[in-house]
């Protein structure tokens, strides 16, 4: 199946991509993930990214595409995937199916993950990280042993700057603003799925295979 999922940040997409293409025998394709190996091997596509992403800058509709569809072509993903952060915008989503319909394909689904905002502050505001290692625990829902101490390397948590509830709050405006368009794209091509983000992950990968079981009958 070619599937992609849409939620906003802290509804839990990370953890259910990694579930659902496990589920699926499909790999997890993230654009966030993709960035960063092109701009670590120093690619020319890397090259490019960085340009944008250094002075604060979106990567270009066009740019982010390019990165995305040349992994869809690798061998592992001719039979299916799951995209995880993309498309964000109609231009994107638009590209993509161009791309995909060259290919004598089309996504099967996709999967609106959704979450109230009250419980997306409290999910991320609640992180913590260990710049040390990078083990990320969370003080409601996987609270460290020792208070503000990795279990891992012991070295001390920290909150990352973008889970303060201003940046979250402003980060889930601008969510909303490139989303809505999306999703109602999605719905007039008879793609879109709603799946309730709340509860644990075994209980909201659950919902997200029956509605991927509805879209298969």
């Amino acid at each position: 199946m070619r599937i992609v999922l849409i939620g906003p940040p802290g509804a839990g997409k990370g953890t259910q991509a990694r579930v659902l293409a496990g589920l699926l025998a499909v790999p997890a394709v993230s654009s966030g993930d993709l960035f960063r190996v092109e701009v670590r091997q120093g690619t020319e596509l890397g090259r490019l990214v960085r340009r944008h992403t250094d002075t604060g800058e979106l990567v270009p509709d066009e740019l982010t595409t390019t990165v995305v569809t040349r992994r869809l072509g690798q061998p592992d993903a001719a039979d299916g995937f799951l995209l995880d952060g993309f498309p964000r915008t109609v231009r994107q989503a638009e590209l993509l199916a161009e791309s995909l319909a060259g290919d004598g394909t089309a996504l099967d689904a996709v999967i609106a993950l959704g979450l109230p905002d009250d419980e997306i502050v409290r999910r991320l505001t609640g992180r913590r990280m260990c710049p040390a290692c990078g083990t990320t625990v969370h003080l409601v829902f996987s609270p460290p042993r020792v208070a503000n101490r990795c279990d891992g390397c012991g070295g001390g948590l920290v909150r990352r700057a973008d889970d303060g509830e201003e940046t979250v709050l402003r980060r889930l405006a601008v969510h909303s603003a490139q989303t809505v368009p999306l999703l109602r794209w999605y719905a007039d091509r008879q793609l879109l799925c709603h799946v309730d983000g709340s509860g644990t992950v075994p209980e909201v990968s659950e919902r997200m295979s029956a509605a991927l079981a509805a879209v298969r009958r």
